[in-house]
């Protein structure tokens, strides 16, 4: 009995070393040592992430979130350039802390970890003005005929595959978009946020969103951080809490959103 006692709290002492060990290790406190915060950004997310190739510099939402998260930690904020199509690996393989905001997925969610949410979406299609009289409706658009634009790596590249099954899609890679596809007349449709697409009509005459029913596929925002990490999650959501709380995020979306 004595032999089965020690080797029980021998265990027990392992477990609780190794908790203890597993919580120093979060990402949480080796960005409060190393007084660095390292965020993966797209920098092609009109209004979440822009970044001007003429002085390498970002703007937009989730920057300026980001820029308050290291000053309330404390440390010095660097982007990270990323792709959509590699914004899962760059958490996975530690390129960063923390990616700016994702539609929140599932099949996302089996491979990183989400925040809590802030805003959320909905997916629309665009068109050129020319061609409203042929696009209605989202079944107008589901036809062999009909070439459809989407940017490689977003949640819309695998939406529009079971919105469209006879129409021809496009997967565009960056730091080209769907979107100019549709500009340059070598698509009819792209398909992207609802967000996006309220900004993209402002800046492009040209571009209109096609009349539809209704939005599909209502997905949350949220920031991806790696999936194994709760001590740095659970900071994350009490920070995005307090802040949303002090009405941070509504005059972020004031400054930036041009859609409830």
């Amino acid at each position: 009995m004595h032999i089965k006692k020690i080797i029980f709290f021998s265990l027990l002492a392992l477990a609780v070393a190794h908790t203890a060990f597993a919580q120093t290790e979060s990402r949480l406190h080796k960005i409060l040592q190393s007084g660095e915060l390292r965020v993966g950004t797209t920098g092609d997310w009109n209004p979440m992430s822009l970044r001007d190739p003429a002085t390498n510099s970002y703007i937009g939402f989730d920057i300026d979130v980001m820029h308050e998260l290291a000053k309330d930690m404390g440390v010095k904020l660097s982007f990270v350039p990323t792709e959509w199509k590699t914004l899962i690996n760059g958490i996975v393989a530690d390129k960063y802390d923390i990616s700016t905001s994702a539609s929140i997925t599932a099949q996302r969610i089996r491979t990183v970890g989400f925040t809590a949410s802030y805003y959320q979406i909905s997916t629309v299609p665009l068109t050129l003005k020319k061609n409203l009289d042929r696009f209605r409706d989202w079944d107008d658009i589901n036809k062999v005929s009909v070439t459809v634009a989407v940017t490689l790596g977003t949640s819309q590249e695998q939406q529009v595959k079971s919105f469209f099954p006879e129409a021809n899609i496009r997967s565009i890679e960056s730091p080209a978009r769907d979107f100019q596809e549709v500009l340059a007349g070598r698509a009819d449709v792209s398909v992207t946020s609802n967000l996006e697409a309220a900004l993209l009509t402002q800046v492009h005459s040209q571009l209109a969103v096609v009349p539809v029913s209704e939005p599909r596929t209502p997905a949350d925002l949220a920031f991806i951080v790696p999936q194994d990490d709760q001590v740095w999650l659970n900071f994350l959501n009490h920070w995005i809490s307090i802040k949303e709380n002090q009405g941070f995020f509504a005059a972020l979306q004031g400054k930036w959103m041009p859609i409830n």
